[in-house]
């Protein structure tokens, strides 16, 4: 979320777009690479951090190097629908690291959730412990994902604004 708005110029984009994909890149590589020097360059990555532009930076960890994991996908449905049960399913949803992602959703559904577990098996222990945790959940539906096709972080920003310099 935007704190400050700040009107961002062409190198302001060139290091957003680089930090999607580089995030461990050097700062005088950065620099470098925006053409700028570092002090000048250091200045503008503390403020798109300021402005919030820049949520946090973290390393894409390769599922390859790990055991096998199962993803699934998971359409919830709560019992009902007062602001204080949404609240009490959002909190409760905070708690379980299993739970990677939440969207609350239009339509015949009110949550999608993305959750990893070792296996199918230990995904169901899973939902039954969120059934057993008085959250409000009455029906979920369970997508197991057999492949990823297309995972990536880095918003398409010159699609999202088409200002944005190529």
């Amino acid at each position: 979320m935007v704190k400050t708005r700040i009107k961002l110029d062409d190198r302001d984009w060139e290091i957003l777009k680089i930090l999607q994909e580089e995030g461990r890149i050097t700062k005088a590589a950065l620099a470098e690479r925006v053409n700028l020097s570092p002090a000048p360059c250091w200045e503008r990555l503390k403020r798109l951090e300021q402005a919030g532009f820049i949520e946090r930076y973290e390393a894409r960890l390769s599922l390859k190097a790990f055991t096998p994991l199962t993803f699934v996908l998971v359409e919830v449905e709560l019992d009902s629908h007062r602001t204080q049960d949404f609240e009490r399913f959002e909190n409760a949803v905070q708690l379980y690291p299993e739970i990677m992602e939440c969207w609350a959703v239009g339509g015949g559904i009110d949550y999608i959730l993305k959750v990893v577990s070792r296996d199918v098996d230990s995904y169901q222990r899973f939902i039954d412990e969120l059934l057993d945790a008085n959250i409000g959940l009455r029906r979920y539906y369970t997508y197991v994902v057999t492949k990823a096709v297309k995972s990536q972080t880095a918003l398409p920003l010159d699609r999202l604004y088409p200002t944005v310099p190529q």
